[in-house]
């Protein structure tokens, strides 16, 4: 595969030669073409990949305009420069609307030519250079990088590489909270066709009604009180890429049947705003709970579960596949060596057992929390098994939350884990308020829709 360069597209040979000599003299990689068709072969068939296109408009064969929008889908950061004899308004109009980068008229001076060449190259050097720097960061989001070797975590990986392969509209994916839903999401995107194109993240649970209208279809100014300028929604933002919507089930119904609408309309218009106008988004919504169930007892609409379930995906739970520990837990070992500068190289035999026999409620994402303390309280190359602080290790917890008439006690050795912490503070403010969430939510400083939310990602019991 030819690389880089420029590539002269001229059908006056003597013209043609002279750029062609002329810029190789200036250092760069030329390949000359004297019709679209001889272009179209470089440019498809051998897969030559310039930085620029120097182009006559009009061609024996065709208009080059043609040959532009015909490559742009498959070659999008080359930039491209129109030269022609006559000028043409309606050709100039479309060739900015193709995203050309200069439209010169013949005869054009050399040093202009020379500028507009330069400046050309320097864009399309900087597109590629943050194109490679975006597939070396999301280069891990592959398929494979959902890791285990059981029949479920296999099954998972197959799915994945084909909805890699396919343009899917929308995507359900189940299980329960810890299982990997914004890892699945992440591979779906950046190991799919929309990459290169913006993933936007969205916790249902995690914001109240009004501003949840706000942050998904946006707002003109003046369309509410506070408004003082005009926002783009997350859908308006996640335009030709990948919009996630974590823990769907907590979206209001009269917020869905708004969703669905956007959805089959492929349309969307801001709050307060007069105008509807086109959205490309791929729809990936997750939930812990039960969307169909939910759908059938009125708690979620059946038009909009049917409407997003073009695929659906479920996770499977740690306890389900206890022996993919074997792969995850040194995967995860040397990920937090690597950040924390620590050698742990040797997990017993007697930490082995503990971790198969723990049934990990929290999932992998309780695994990484459980490896990640453990790594960093480590003092040699020995996995240690005094901070795996599971279930049944009282010892191994030097002390223990504690709750009093006028606050919390919560040690910071350790022994808690955020979560852990987390669901401490909830269980003992519910117990403190007889179980009112309007007022537990009042003492904790959060909405009562965020409550009820970790209630039910910790599984707390409530009468």
């Amino acid at each position: 595969m030819i690389s880089g360069g420029l590539l002269v597209i001229e059908d006056e040979t003597l013209l043609g030669s002279e750029i062609s000599r002329h810029y190789r003299k200036a250092g760069w990689e030329v390949e000359w073409a004297t019709s679209q068709e001889q272009a179209r072969r470089l440019l498809l068939g051998q897969r030559f990949e310039p930085l620029l296109v120097l182009t006559d408009m009009n061609l024996p064969d065709g208009n080059a305009l043609d040959l532009m929008e015909e490559v742009r889908s498959q070659q999008p950061f080359v930039e491209w420069i129109f030269l022609t004899g006559y000028g043409s308004v309606p050709d100039s109009v479309r060739a900015l609307r193709l995203g050309a980068y200069e439209f010169l008229e013949k005869p054009c001076d050399l040093e202009r030519l020379d500028m507009a060449v330069a400046s050309a190259g320097r864009s399309a050097n900087a597109q590629r250079r943050l194109i490679d720097q975006a597939q070396q960061r999301h280069k891990r989001y592959f398929p494979q990088a959902f890791v285990g070797h059981s029949r479920a975590a296999q099954n998972v990986r197959i799915l994945l590489e084909r909805l890699t392969q396919v343009p899917f509209s929308a995507l359900v994916i189940g299980g329960e909270t810890g299982t990997g839903k914004g890892l699945v999401t992440r591979i779906l995107h950046y190991a799919g066709a929309r990459a290169q194109n913006p993933l936007i993240e969205l916790n249902c649970a995690a914001l109240p009604r009004e501003l949840m209208e706000s942050e998904l279809f946006g707002h003109e100014a003046g369309a509410f009180t506070g408004a003082a300028g005009r926002h783009r929604g997350l859908i308006e933002q996640a335009d030709g890429g990948t919009l996630f919507l974590d823990e769907i089930g907590e979206m209001p119904l009269d917020l869905q049947a708004k969703l669905l609408k956007t959805l089959e309309d492929r349309k969307i218009r801001r709050l307060g705003g007069e105008r509807e106008f086109s959205v490309d988004v791929q729809i990936v919504a997750a939930s812990n709970r039960d969307l169909e169930k939910m759908s059938k007892s009125g708690e979620f609409r059946s038009d909009l579960y049917h409407r997003l379930g073009v695929f659906h995906l479920t996770l499977p739970a740690l306890r389900e596949v206890k022996e993919d520990l074997d792969e995850l837990i040194p995967l995860l070992v040397a990920e937090f060596n690597a950040k924390s500068g620590k050698q742990v190289r040797i997990i017993p035999d007697e930490v082995w057992e503990q971790l198969r026999a723990h049934d990990w409620p929290g999932n992998v994402r309780e695994l990484r929390n459980v490896v990640e303390r453990c790594v960093l309280f480590s003092e040699g190359p020995v996995f240690p098994s005094q901070w795996l602080q599971l279930p049944g290790q009282i010892a191994s917890s030097p002390k223990s939350a504690v709750a009093t008439m006028d606050g919390l006690f919560i040690p910071l050795d350790g022994s808690m884990n955020l979560d852990d912490m987390d669901r401490h503070i909830i269980e003992s403010t519910l117990e403190r308020t007889g179980h009112n969430t309007v007022a537990a939510a009042r003492a904790l400083g959060t909405t009562r829709e965020t409550l009820r939310y970790r209630i039910r990602k910790y599984g707390i019991k409530t009468p």
